[in-house]
């Protein structure tokens, strides 16, 4: 289980009430601009870039799967000015409701020199994804299309530094360690055909097309049934895998024995199954049989050239990884700041007794640290089993403070090794409580 980051909804919209006239698009500031870099931070497979939106500057995820700027998440601190509203209303994965937001548009924005000054924003009204405690960090939306249709970009998990390159100046070089793939696209989304091993008896590889999807983090989507072979397997779990436009997104988790992206076989990849139901509008594009996430792009460094309607890989140093999940059964979240008393011996502050003994005095200090609680927990798994319940302040995880943790690495510690033991102190009601528990494997 792997829901700290979920998705950033894969094919996140669909069936717009109105329409709207095509952008500008990015380009560089300066004419003689041919590249430019820029840092980003990877979080649970996701790409986090700085974005400055009319002279607000924020913090976007770059997702190939979305054709629309998004903003879902602004507080008082965070408010910008958006232009020329008009309310609309938003459908997409999930099955629930359809959302309200305003559209604004001829906005301005900033990529370091990269800019546009006629981009359309999507401001969700109501922040339905509510990434910003799911990833421990501040995120206020998505960028994908708009960005990325006049560029060749190289993103290089590994440095998390991004090139964008000018297309009429720059080619992809030939890499004999590379392979080269070409681009689908479809209202706006990038496709890719890749192979798929769906059963351990036998060796054979079923041909899929699949959404390249920075947004998602994890590894791979298969939409049952869009092809005879695709069934969830007999060993799976059944989870929320996110939360989209339209209400939660369920599936089943598994694994399969291997991907091949061209000639590149990545080994026993976790895969999420989903139904009709979670993916009815996804489905609308018939040929899609799901989606390529971060967890199998974050292998690679990899071309994006959207002009020329190519995709280029190359492994990196996480290629041979595993591919982990969440055994805890616990949906852990980030839950603000909390005030936080440290003590430290000060060696300058100290006393000499008649004996010739010392005496060091401890200084006090109050900082903000962060504080996590427990969002969901996972039916009749260990950690259910052992009492714990959704909105259990976490204080200790194994006898270290939970806020000597960032989101991230609490949730490697539930993903390292199967039947480690976990010991959680939380607080519940204004009681503190311990439970006991080990990671179980489940697929």
């Amino acid at each position: 289980m792997n829901k700290i980051v979920l998705l950033i909804v894969t094919a996140i919209l669909f069936g717009f009430v109105i329409r709207i006239n095509a952008q500008n698009g990015f380009r560089f500031q300066k004419k003689s601009k041919s590249k430019q870099r820029v840092s980003f931070k990877l979080i649970n497979n996701l790409i986090v870039i700085p974005v400055e939106v009319n002279g607000k500057t924020l913090s976007f995820i770059l997702d190939t799967g979305a054709n629309k700027t998004i903003i879902f998440n602004l507080s008082k601190n965070d408010s910008i000015a958006v232009l020329n509203p008009k309310k609309i209303i938003l459908k997409g994965l999930g099955g629930g409701a359809s959302v309200d937001a305003v559209l604004s548009e001829n906005n301005r924005i900033h990529i370091k020199n990269i800019f546009t000054d006629n981009a359309s924003i999507y401001v969700i009204l109501k922040d339905v994804f509510d990434f910003s405690s799911k990833m421990g960090t501040t995120i206020h939306g998505i960028i994908g299309y708009n960005l990325l249709k006049n560029f060749t970009i190289k993103i290089n998990y590994s440095a998390e530094e991004i090139t964008f390159y000018n297309p009429k100046k720059f080619r992809l070089k030939k890499c004999r360690k590379c392979e080269v793939l070409p681009l689908q696209f479809h209202r706006k989304k990038p496709y890719i055909d890749v192979q798929v091993q769906l059963d351990t008896v036998y060796s054979t590889f079923t041909n899929v097309k699949m959404l390249l999807d920075s947004g998602g983090s994890d590894a791979l989507w298969l939409f049952e049934n869009s092809k005879k072979e695709i069934k969830t397997p007999k060993k799976f779990f059944n989870d929320i895998l996110g939360e989209g436009l339209s209400g939660i997104i369920y599936g089943n988790r598994s694994r399969i024995p291997g991907l091949k992206i061209g000639d590149f076989e990545i080994k026993n990849p976790t895969v999420s199954f989903l139904d009709t139901l979670s993916t009815r509008l996804a489905r609308r594009f018939e040929q899609r049989n799901g989606s390529l996430g971060g967890g199998v792009l974050k292998r690679f460094t990899v071309w994006l050239d959207y002009p020329n309607k190519q995709i280029m890989f190359k492994k990196n140093k996480f290629f041979k990884a595993p591919f982990n999940y969440n055994m805890s059964g616990l949906d852990i979240m980030y839950n603000g700041k909390q005030l936080v008393r440290e003590e430290a011996q000060d060696i300058s502050n100290y006393k000499l007794s008649e004996k010739n003994s010392v005496t060091f005095f401890t200084n006090f200090s109050y900082k903000f640290k962060p504080s996590y609680k427990i969002k969901t927990v996972v039916k009749n798994s260990n950690a259910d089993k052992a009492g714990l319940k959704a909105g259990d302040l976490i204080i200790r995880i194994n006898r270290k403070p939970a806020y000597y943790y960032k989101l991230k690495d609490m949730v490697n510690e539930f993903s390292e090794k199967v039947n480690k033991k976990i010991q959680l102190k939380i607080k519940r009601d204004g009681i503190e409580m311990t439970f006991k528990f080990r990671l179980e494997k489940r697929i």
